[in-house]
Order: C-alpha cells, then sequence, then structure tokens
C-alpha cells in the first residue's frame, strides 16, 4: 500500500477536547433558553454521567422489565374472589 492515502484514514478519537465540550455545552444553552420556563434555572442543568457500561446499563433495564412481567403474573395476583352469580349458583347447589 502507498502511504501517499493516509489522509483517507478515519480515525476514532478517544477523548474529547475542551473546545468541543464548550461547543456542546453552548449549544445546550441555546436549546435550554428554547424551552425554558421563567420558574426553570438561567443555566442549563447539567447531563447525568454514568459511569457504567453500556452492557450494565441494559442488563439492568432487562432486569427490571422482567422484575414487572413476573409481579404481573404471580400466583397473588392470580387469586380473585368470587363474583355474585358465582356465589349464588354456589348457594343453590349446597341448598340441593
Amino acid at each position: 500500500m502507498d502511504g501517499g492515502d493516509d489522509g483517507n484514514l478515519i480515525i476514532k478519537k478517544r477523548f474529547v477536547s475542551e473546545a468541543e465540550l464548550d461547543e456542546r455545552r453552548k449549544r445546550r444553552q441555546e436549546e435550554w433558553e428554547k424551552v425554558r420556563k421563567p420558574e426553570d434555572p438561567e443555566e442549563c442543568p447539567e447531563e447525568v454521567y454514568d459511569p457504567r457500561s453500556l452492557y450494565e446499563r441494559l442488563q439492568e433495564q432487562k432486569d427490571r422489565k422482567q422484575q414487572e412481567y413476573e409481579e404481573q403474573f404471580k400466583f397473588k395476583n392470580m387469586v380473585r374472589g368470587l363474583d355474585e352469580d358465582e356465589t349464588n349458583f354456589l348457594d343453590e347447589v349446597s341448598r340441593q
């Protein structure tokens, strides 16, 4: 391969410069000004940083959904009381 094509290679950066951070903050502040209500603070709230990996965050969501699903179909939720028609029928059967 020729060394002259180095300009076409895409290099992924693993860091963010201070200028890029400032630009992002400026854009977020401008967007905040558009949607800000009078009772909201002047400055845009900072983004919440989650140091966990993507796998950990997705696993937490999956576990939470699984718990909600299991809670929905627990045995205690399957048991219900008798309605009026059922009690009337059972009373009639016991009388006979």
